[in-house]
């Protein structure tokens, strides 16, 4: 396969195309700045430049790729959401999904997959409500970015390519992204839960993130959206002390909420607010998760 990847410096991105480019398929990474990640890339990715607004420069390699898979985007995470950071996450993830757009409308002959990002913030907050991917938006910034962002590449299913939306939870993985952050308090003997503790985590670990991909790329019946979450959420409080009990370290130092709220701002909703997401669609087309439930994963991570 020919797969093109933007967003291929980022967390998924990256270990997207190790997997993919270690079975043999051609990787291309679209990047605006391809000489500066082409070092970082493993043998046989290559860095392709791109202005992640238009098909400029590189468009002529979509004709004929197997898939597209459009991470790309700017980073949620930031300090405080200010207004004109808002902005810049909104458009960053609008106008890349026009560049692709873009790409396959002058495309001959078409990709056969497009498989676009997304994550569970979508939902927006949930209290013990049970998420699937027929429940509806929600109403903040976060639910509102990632509407515009799943819908930025909408159009290529009218010209008859296959479209995939991945609803991803929080990834777990110690190259970088929430986990080794919620691990740090613990190795420091201070952790303990967020605020109430009774949030939903709805978590996936890397490996089964990318396996869900490759899955749903490989499996021409599959379209449409797709929760990438555990099939076995847990409360904050839970998970806290799963945490505790495989790293040996305490868990009954909790981070009361309006201190959070306080440093955060409204980004403290990511870890303050959570939703209780389960993978039906994954379920019905018959993929299995090698990491179903979370104590399970943490040992694996951190053996």
């Amino acid at each position: 396969m020919r797969v093109i990847i933007t967003g291929g410096s980022g967390l998924i991105g990256c270990a997207l195309l190790k997997e993919l480019v270690k079975d043999g398929h051609e990787v291309i990474a679209l990047s605006r700045s391809p000489e500066k990640i082409q070092a970082r890339l493993p043998a046989g990715v290559r860095a392709v430049g791109w202005d992640a607004r238009s098909s400029a420069g590189w468009g002529d390699l979509m004709d004929g790729a197997s898939a597209v898979v459009n991470l790309a985007g700017e980073n949620l995470k930031a300090w405080r959401w200010t207004s004109s950071q808002k902005k810049k996450i909104q458009d960053s993830r609008v106008n890349a999904g026009k560049a692709v757009v873009e790409a396959v409308e002058k495309a001959n002959v078409k990709p056969g997959v497009l498989v676009q990002a997304s994550a569970i913030g979508y939902y927006g907050p949930h209290f013990d409500e049970i998420l699937t991917e027929d429940s509806p938006v929600g109403k903040d910034f976060q639910c509102q970015v990632l509407l515009a962002f799943e819908a930025s590449t909408l159009s290529v299913e009218a010209m008859g390519v296959r479209r995939i939306i991945i609803r991803s939870g929080v990834v777990l993985t110690l190259d970088g992204g929430a986990l080794p952050l919620m691990l740090l308090p613990f190795k420091l003997f201070v952790g303990g839960k967020l605020g109430s503790g009774k949030q939903w985590l709805s978590w996936i670990t890397m490996q089964d993130e990318i396996a869900a991909i490759r899955y749903l790329i490989e499996s021409e019946q599959s379209k449409g959206i797709y929760n990438l979450t555990s099939p076995n959420p847990i409360r904050n409080a839970d998970f806290s002390r799963v945490v505790g009990r495989v790293l040996k370290r305490p868990s009954v130092f909790p981070a009361p909420a309006f201190i959070l709220k306080l440093v955060l701002g409204e980004m403290s909703t990511i870890v303050l607010d959570g939703q209780r997401v389960i993978p039906e669609r994954l379920d019905k087309i018959g993929f299995r998760f090698k990491y179903p439930d979370v104590e399970g994963a943490l040992k694996a991570l951190l053996k």
